[in-house]
């Protein structure tokens, strides 16, 4: 199964990602999560040190890699038919919660649109990303709308849409629904995060039932998270966090629907 999370930037997306990953992992799956967010700092909240995540390389930074894959001897020629076996296979970072991290970099578009060699590499990763019954993929994409292109629907599974009560969060987030649909994809979610009381969890409800969104879960705004990343540390070591156990929760919910 293959999960992007996305959603407009600073609404939590990527603690979600995280925690979606490490469920699967204790659950027993072969689980790999991809930072393809232009800013990635998925890695800290996999555990990792700041120093070990300062040592990560993106892919489309590797300026050798990309050459190795991409190169034709002819300036602004690129060869875009090639194998990522090894790149999955050097290039993943274990981490403490039994994840495996790639960290991609910006992508400027998951189908059409940029052909320059780095992302050429960033899309050929995703589109031969093969999973078997008991594997997860889960991507962390980059804020916005603009990961959302032609064919995001053949190279991830499900897309979990992520927004607060704010309305600009909420109308970004429907913004991504309609593209995705547009592109073909049937299983979109929406996913409340940082709800902070009934009312703002109404909001969200309310919005979802008007833009005909498949709201798939509320995750509480908790305190705790905050204060775990002042100190630097991952939330999710704490399992008896409300937001954590939300976030824990939504891989049952996700695996009873056989996406």
């Amino acid at each position: 199964m293959k999960i992007a999370v996305s959603g407009k930037g600073g609404v939590g997306k990527t603690l979600i990602a995280a925690g979606l990953a490490r469920g699967f992992a204790e659950r027993g799956l072969k689980t790999m999560v991809i930072d393809a967010d232009s800013s990635p700092n998925l890695a800290l909240s996999l555990g990792l040190s700041a120093e070990e995540a300062r040592k990560i390389l993106p892919i489309s930074e590797n300026k050798e890699l990309v050459e190795s894959k991409t190169g034709t001897g002819y300036s602004g020629v690129y060869r875009l038919s090639f194998t990522v076996d090894d790149i999955i296979r050097d290039y993943a970072v274990a981490t403490p919660f039994g994840v495996n991290l790639i960290v991609m970099g910006t992508v400027q578009s998951m189908g059409s649109g940029c052909m320059c060699a780095p992302n050429a590499v960033v899309r050929a990763l995703l589109r031969h990303l093969i999973v078997e019954s008991n594997e997860v993929v889960v991507l962390d994409m980059e804020a916005g709308v603009e990961h959302i292109g032609r064919g995001t629907a053949q190279r991830v599974d499900a897309l979990l849409v992520v927004a607060d009560a704010n309305l600009k969060a909420l109308e970004i987030a429907k913004h991504i629904n309609d593209l995705a649909a547009k592109a073909g994809m049937t299983h979109i979610f929406l996913v409340g995060n940082r709800v902070l009381n009934s009312a703002q969890e109404e909001v969200i409800k309310s919005f979802a039932a008007q833009n005909s969104m498949n709201l798939l879960a509320f995750v509480p705004f908790d305190q705790k998270i905050i204060e775990s990343e002042m100190r630097g540390e991952t939330p999710l070591r704490h399992k008896d966090y409300a937001a954590v156990q939300a976030i824990d929760n939504m891989c049952e919910t996700l695996a009873k629907k056989n996406i």
